[in-house]
């Protein structure tokens, strides 16, 4: 488990390994949330030189925090492979390279460290350059996800600091496009995200762990309620969250033209509501992955309904 299980490494293999550790195929969907909320405030495409600032930001953001997870919860994610084995999730959008390669050995946790901060570097240095705003959010985002981490055995209300640190990145690309947003516009927008993060990320994403979350004593929502009132959080949450996406047609200060109502519709229906309902009728760790796969996407697909929305 020492830094000798890295040293022979082909150079791109041990890059997957480091890519595996931030989620970056996750991450990268994940950086759909800032643009969008940056085109939402905007109605428009913000100035080049501020759209390149943050595209970099928040990769280095999302790469940093994802990394942060895995390294507060190296002890627990070892614990959880030594006593339950890794589960088979090769559709696990999670684990497209590897799952928990700090945990397994596959990286040193000195260099998982290092790979942590010098992202987190890059973020912090990025945000502070679009607005000092931005710095504090992303600080404060760091500090929940470690928060989060650490309260694995502690509540499943843990689930709500989940949907505080999703929500950053979109707040956070705001304040670099507008230093003054509307305030109703900013509530609606977290409550979006929020709602979107439970129902489609979190309580999935731990519904595929129940299992060995189970055996290890965690406090999750799953945990606690059990599958069928689980399903019932997630439809819910995910129901909120397209409604919430009707109401920023108005509270958003872009012009939005006739083909976002009814295409927010159909995303949150297909990639939230659809795959929800199924959850709730078969409840199985299939459905629940593949209703996290699929929510993964509906930033992506509200980007580019915005997009076509302000033109």
């Amino acid at each position: 488990m020492g830094n000798g299980s890295i040293v022979n490494t082909p150079a791109i293999s041990r890059l997957r390994l480091f890519m595996a550790l931030s989620r970056t195929p996750h991450g990268v969907l994940d950086m759909a949330t800032p643009a969008l909320c940056a085109m939402l405030c905007l109605g428009a495409a913000p100035p080049l030189g501020v759209a390149a600032l943050g595209l970099l930001t928040a990769f280095a953001g999302y790469t940093a925090v994802y990394a942060l997870n895995d390294v507060v919860d190296y002890r627990v994610d070892r614990q959880k492979i030594r006593e339950c084995g890794l589960p088979c999730l090769e559709r696990d959008i999670d684990a497209v390279y590897a799952r928990h390669p700090l945990a397994q050995g596959l990286i040193s946790l000195r260099d998982g460290i290092l790979w942590t901060a010098a992202w987190g570097g890059i973020a912090l240095l990025g945000a502070y350059a679009l607005n000092p705003v931005c710095a504090a959010i992303f600080i404060f985002g760091c500090v929940a996800e470690a928060i989060y981490c650490m309260m694995l055995k502690v509540s499943y209300l843990r689930v709500l600091v989940s949907g505080v640190v999703k929500t950053a990145g979109g707040m956070a690309a705001v304040f670099a496009v507008s230093p003054d947003p509307p305030p109703v516009f900013l509530v609606c927008l977290f409550l979006w995200l929020f709602c979107w993060e439970i129902g489609g990320q979190n309580v999935p994403n731990d519904w595929s762990d129940l299992d060995e979350d189970r055996n290890l004593r965690a406090q999750t929502v799953p945990v606690e309620f059990g599958r069928e009132k689980s399903a019932l959080v997630i439809l819910t949450s995910l129901t909120a969250a397209v409604i919430l996406s009707l109401v920023l047609y108005w509270a958003t200060p872009a012009a939005l033209n006739f083909l976002y109502m009814p295409g927010a519709v159909l995303c949150g229906t297909m990639l939230l509501l659809v795959p929800s309902l199924r959850l709730r009728r078969e409840r199985t760790s299939a459905c629940a992955a593949a209703l996290f796969n699929r929510a993964s996407t509906y930033p992506v697909a509200m980007f580019i309904l915005v997009i076509l929305s302000s033109i």
